[in-house]
Formats: structure tokens, C-alpha cells, sequence
């Protein structure tokens, strides 16, 4: 995955939370900007407030999809 698709659903107006898909199987959801900051290689995701304190760091190119909330898998118009 390029950074790009990431920044374009981070400044997306209005905002939808996402869920990047890594290739290891694992998944971190992002529900607001503020959770986030990413960088052409790495994508620094923090958790939100109220859930377990974790910091996950993950690849820009080991991302195998960003998943829009709210947005079928096939990409298509609910």
C-alpha cells in the first residue's frame, strides 16, 4: 500500500473511521485522526482513550488494505 491512501482517508471530510488490514493477518482499527500519523515506510497507530494503552508500528507496504467503516468490502455504494 502507498502512504497516500492512508492520508486520504485521514483527511477525508467527514472523517470515517478505517481499519488497516496487515499482511500478517493482524488488523488496527483507526477511529480518529488524532490516532494516527504516517510517514512513505511507517504508520504509527496509538490506542484511543479508554481502551488497553498499545502503540503499534506497522510497515507502509505491509498493509494489505484499508477498510472504510461504514463501506462494503467490494468497495461498492451501501
Amino acid at each position: 500500500m502507498k502512504a497516500d491512501y492512508i492520508r486520504e482517508a485521514l483527511h477525508a471530510a467527514p472523517f470515517r473511521p478505517f481499519t488497516l488490514h496487515i499482511a500478517d493477518g493482524k488488523s488496527v482499527h483507526v477511529p480518529h485522526p488524532d490516532f494516527i500519523a504516517v510517514s512513505e515506510r511507517v504508520a504509527v497507530v496509538i490506542s484511543p482513550p479508554g481502551e488497553k494503552p498499545s502503540i503499534t508500528t506497522i510497515d507502509v507496504p505491509m498493509i494489505t488494505q484499508l477498510e472504510v467503516e461504514g463501506t462494503p468490502a467490494n468497495g461498492a455504494e451501501e
